[in-house]
């Protein structure tokens, strides 16, 4: 992967390689640092390309840096402005993957929250599918727990987190399986590696609650949305044991990366026929047609980046609010 040409940086928009931090780096030695994750799609028939949901997604990176003790700079309306003039800079008409960062840029040794100078950056690259089997993954059931809210906040992006789903990813690879799926130290399931997670029995749908140390994920938010309100079908947050994976009917993943990942075999056990269930299919048919900003009922949540007569950019960035 090549790196960018331009990143968001200190308020502007400059080019990539001018930014360069110390080994010393607070964030680099401690993990003291917050991540976001957005996507962009282009709609090919309007020649825009939509940020989808970018007021949800910089509401939780700006709560993630409240977790972290961190008083930053910039606000959600500015990391926006600043987001528009990234990609226009970049002059982008593809999908993308967009990385807000905040980090403790400190180059001091000491572990803690306070009294450290946070840094924020953003990035764009193009992007297309996280997930190489989106259609039909072979997952397994990780031997490492989630992280729990007691030892690492699991509801805010922290990047020392991500080490735990690192272990859970590279032991999954290694192992042959396209995924994995984490149980919390209640042995109840919480979510893939870096996605949150979905199946179906009995014609309803479940998905873990928040409190069982669960990303509360956007996508997670949006899935949830569709299923009842264009699908017509039951979701329930509840507990979900281990053992109803291999009684599922259906199951997938979802996320700003995953985006909507069908499982069809977990622990070389198939779910329901071992193909792509037709729920799912339906699913990820609607989903990609809301992204690109071709569902109307939905558009709201897709915000234009170019300027054209069809679409206009205020209307989303008034949205972005601090809660």
């Amino acid at each position: 992967m090549s790196v960018p040409n331009y990143v968001f940086f200190r308020g502007r928009v400059v080019p990539y390689s001018d930014v360069k931090f110390g080994v010393l780096t607070h964030a680099l030695n401690y993990g003291t640092a917050v991540f976001g994750g957005l996507r962009a799609y282009w709609n090919a028939d309007e020649k825009q390309l939509f940020v989808f949901r970018p007021s949800d997604h910089f509401r939780r990176f700006l709560q993630s840096t409240k977790l972290m003790c961190m008083d930053l700079p910039s606000s959600g309306e500015e990391l926006l402005k600043g987001l528009i003039d990234l990609i226009r800079a970049e002059g982008y008409k593809e999908d993308l993957y967009i990385r807000p960062l905040a980090f403790d840029a400190d180059e001091i040794i000491g572990v803690r929250l306070h009294d450290l100078h946070p840094e924020v950056s953003i990035v764009v690259i193009p992007f297309g599918n996280y997930n190489k089997n989106e259609e039909g993954m072979h997952v397994t059931v990780s031997s490492w727990r989630r992280v729990d809210d007691n030892s690492i906040p699991a509801r805010g992006k922290i990047a020392g987190a991500y080490v735990n789903s690192a272990f859970v990813k590279t032991d999954a690879l290694r192992a042959g399986f396209d995924e994995a799926i984490v149980l919390n130290a209640d042995g109840h399931i919480s979510e893939g590696s870096a996605a949150n997670f979905f199946l179906m029995r009995n014609g309803v749908f479940a998905t873990p609650p928040i409190t069982d140390n669960v990303l509360e994920g956007i996508t997670r938010r949006t899935v949830m949305q569709l299923l009842r309100d264009e699908l017509k079908t039951e979701v329930q947050e509840r507990q979900i044991d281990r053992t109803e994976l291999y009684l599922a009917d259906e199951a997938f993943f979802c996320g700003t990366g995953a985006q909507i990942s069908a499982i069809t075999r977990v622990d070389y056990r198939p779910i329901g026929t071992g193909q792509l269930g037709a729920v799912t299919a339906r699913l990820r048919a609607i989903f990609f047609d809301v992204v690109r900003g071709r569902i109307a009922k939905y558009r709201s949540w897709c915000c234009p980046v170019y300027e054209s007569k069809q679409t206009a950019t205020t209307k989303e960035r008034s949205r972005v609010t601090v809660e």
